[in-house]
């Protein structure tokens, strides 16, 4: 059974940074293909960043140039690095994995993906 449980989020000031990372077990396939969403009150869940087994990634255009997506595969962890934080960057974010190959364009697209963890709060406030 796949599972993914994410950490690291928290308040933090505009302008700051957080490193959320996503554990995951269970994920046997030597193909990995994962992502991070979020989801803002009364918003739908988005796509944030995302990336393949070969190591491409792939980002929104909100985050491009202030968050990175990276893999570390012998600790079985998804990391998620925002710097340059903004208020409309506030959302519960989660981790996802795919249980099939994923082409690059969908990445970002959260019907594509088949485990999620619980999320992790973020909040960027003055």
């Amino acid at each position: 059974q796949v599972q993914l449980v994410e950490s690291g989020g928290g308040s933090v000031l505009p302008g700051g940074s957080l490193r959320l990372s996503c554990v995951v077990s269970g994920y046997t396939t030597s193909s990995r293909y994962m992502g991070w969403f979020r989801q803002a009150p009364g918003k739908e869940r988005e796509g944030v960043a995302g990336i393949d087994s070969d190591g491409n990634t792939i980002y929104a255009d909100s985050v491009k140039g202030r968050f990175t997506i990276s893999q570390d595969n012998a600790k079985n962890t998804l990391y998620l690095q925002m710097n340059a934080l903004k208020p409309d960057d506030t959302a519960m974010y989660y981790c996802a994995a795919a249980r099939t190959r994923l082409l690059f364009g969908n990445l970002l697209s959260r019907r594509r993906y088949d485990y999620w963890g619980q999320g992790t709060q973020v909040t960027v406030s003055s």
